[in-house]
């Protein structure tokens, strides 16, 4: 079991930056991969960046170049920092971790959410 909590969300304009983090409740060394989805209303919830173990990265084609998420295995935090922030980026954004358990041949994954936090983005 593992327990995210995602902090810095808020209100920024058009143009702004935000810094979100992601506080997980053990080691984050071996979860692969980890990352971050958004939800807006009335839409599904979609992936806007990942980060493998490796430190492979991952983008959204809407906030490749504005966006860059990284992670401390030191700190157990993932980050997203969010520069040239736009209107359509306004969302909630959710912290996801993978954890892979190889057991009777077969690896299988649990997917960890947190609970949220809001980023809104004025013109």
């Amino acid at each position: 079991q593992v327990q995210l909590v995602e902090s810095g969300g808020g209100l920024v304009q058009a143009g702004g930056s935000l810094r979100l983090s992601c506080a997980a409740s053990r080691s984050i060394a071996a979860l692969n991969p980890m990352g971050w989805y958004r939800q807006a209303p009335g839409k599904q919830r979609e992936l806007v960046a990942t980060i493998t173990t490796g430190t492979s990265t991952n983008y959204a084609n809407s906030v490749k170049g504005r966006f860059t998420v990284s992670r401390d295995n030191a700190k157990n935090t993932v980050y997203l920092q969010m520069n040239g922030l736009k209107p359509e980026d306004t969302a909630v954004y959710y912290c996801n971790a993978r954890d892979q358990v190889w057991y009777q041949l077969a690896w299988h994954s649990t997917d960890y959410w947190g609970q949220g936090t809001q980023v809104t983005v004025s013109s």
